[in-house]
């Protein structure tokens, strides 16, 4: 931990979105003196004040202490490349296109497997600008195909399902798509449109 790194970075995260210095003491009850301090290098927030502080700068508490952001390598956005995350607690879908740690609900999410859909339990088929998908999967409370996905090199396109609902679904047609589907119980699957 260097107070003049993690300073410096919270001036900068407070600068980006525009708020004065007593502005972001109001937002987590402190004094301006203290955020004044910090940026001065010449003290650390208490431990108990890195999680509202990081949230309010929207960074990590481990950024805010390193006094630093890690860039990302710049890849070439292939979202073939793309990674489904599903969360246990509240059943959001979180996508990413790269490893990282990926968090939801206070849980690190690990990305799903893939695994191909042999047996056709949902089916997309053609019909001009549209893909038709439909399935034989049950849409029970228990069990129901939470989303599908249509993903091809630049685009994806995610519906989100609810139980006891019918599993057919019109979408645009997306040239040289895969599609993806999920249950809860089943995992994640894919096939070729």
């Amino acid at each position: 931990m260097e107070a003049e790194k993690t300073g410096k970075l919270i001036k900068r995260l407070r600068l980006e979105k525009g708020l004065t210095q007593k502005e972001l003491a109001l937002m987590i009850n402190v004094s301006d003196k203290a955020v004044s301090k910090w940026e001065r290098g010449c003290g650390m927030p208490d431990l108990s004040l890195l999680p509202p502080l990081s949230e309010v700068l929207g960074i990590t508490a481990e950024s805010l202490l390193s006094g630093k952001l890690e860039e990302n390598a710049m890849i070439n956005g292939n979202m073939k490349r793309i990674r489904f995350h599903v969360c246990p607690e509240c059943g959001n879908i979180v996508t990413s296109l790269t490893d990282g740690e990926v968090y939801c609900c206070g849980r690190q999410l690990t990305a799903l497997k893939a695994v191909k859909d042999s047996e056709g339990t949902v089916k997309a088929e053609r019909d001009g600008s549209e893909v038709i998908i439909s399935g034989t999967h049950p849409m029970t409370r228990e069990d129901y195909v939470s989303f599908v996905a249509l993903v091809s090199t630049d685009t994806v396109l995610v519906r989100k399902l609810y139980p006891e609902w019918d599993l057919m679904l019109h979408l645009p047609r997306i040239p040289q798509a895969l599609l993806y589907w999920y249950s809860a119980r089943e995992g994640l699957h894919w096939s070729g449109v």
